[in-house]
């Protein structure tokens, strides 16, 4: 087995490799003064179960590109099999023609991985579920929740109520929801444009508990923060909010120093800066990541990592 890192998330990576407890694959990616992306793989790979771990994050289409440009490397230097590790899979929201004449960008992507010498994709917490189909080679699905749990559990909430910001986010939300014995809530939205949400109205009973707001991902935090208006409006004690992927630009930065999201809690996905005035805990998935490239290097099962009381959803 051999594990090399693209440049999204360097720090990821190593983490990953001191789990296993082996050294991070030698190559160097480079660019050409016109910006066009070199890769040389500096070591034998000759026959063996490799695996590149990249996050789609921004620079989305650069990762990409370098990604692709990474395994095509390996497959003409004869590597047995190729998985790509995509903690973040970009690109996800564009899952469906939800208007005329627009693309289905996660299939795109999906494709072009394939064409450049995929043999298999380990990613995690997904935009949407179905984009598993859009492979026809194995894809592995992990979670960050059970990261996630681990952390909530020490922080001994009483009167939890799990929300889901918007109607797409139930499942996720009522899979914490048993896991943490808490009671479910959701909020109702109106989408104004790709960085404006509206929350509308509440459906469950928030006042005076505390509220924990579950998503996948989050970059403008409109979702978010007009969520948690609404939640103290109604009269949440505290809310608190568990993202997987906080991808976070200037603006959602701003939109989470000004609102009523007490503590953001996500993971090392995705690489970003630290932002002064935002009390956000990041938890580490490189031990998971690490786990599940052992067991499909040997072969195990995958599957058994999210078990919780005979629940595995």
């Amino acid at each position: 087995m051999k594990i090399f890192s693209g440049s999204s998330n360097r720090q990821l990576t190593d983490s990953i490799v001191d789990y296993i407890g082996i050294p991070l694959g030698k190559c160097t990616v480079k660019a050409f003064p016109d910006g066009e992306t070199f890769v040389k793989i500096d070591e034998n790979v000759r026959g063996a179960d490799v695996f590149v771990v990249q996050s789609t994050s921004p620079p989305s289409n650069h990762n990409l590109m370098e990604l692709f440009i990474m395994m095509d490397a390996l497959k003409r230097a004869s590597a047995s099999r190729i998985t790509a590790v995509l903690p973040f899979y970009g690109y996800a929201r564009q899952d469906r023609k939800d208007q005329p004449r627009v693309p289905i960008t996660a299939k795109l992507v999906a494709n072009l991985l394939v064409a450049a010498g995929a043999s298999r994709v380990l990613t995690m917490d997904l935009h949407a579920q179905q984009i598993q189909g859009f492979f026809d080679i194995p894809v592995d699905h992990l979670y960050a929740a059970p990261v996630m749990f681990q952390y909530l559990k020490t922080k001994n909430l009483d009167n939890l109520v799990v929300v889901s910001p918007d109607a797409g986010g139930i499942k996720m939300a009522h899979a914490y929801s048993q896991v943490l014995k808490a009671d479910l809530a959701i909020v109702a939205k109106r989408r104004k444009s790709a960085t404006e949400v509206e929350s509308m109205s509440v459906i469950g009973d928030i006042e005076d508990k505390n509220v924990l707001l579950v998503d996948d991902l989050t970059e403008t935090a409109g979702t978010l923060t007009s969520a948690a208006s609404l939640l103290k409006k109604k009269g949440a004690r505290a809310v608190r909010a568990c993202v997987s992927h906080a991808l976070l630009n200037d603006l959602g930065v701003e939109r989470l120093r000004k609102s009523d999201i007490d503590e953001l809690i996500t993971t090392d996905t995705v690489l970003r800066p630290d932002f002064e005035g935002l009390n956000v805990t990041t938890l580490t998935v490189a031990n998971l990541l690490g786990e599940a490239i052992k067991r499909i290097n040997n072969n195990a099962s995958v599957n058994s990592l999210f078990e919780y009381s005979g629940r595995t959803d």
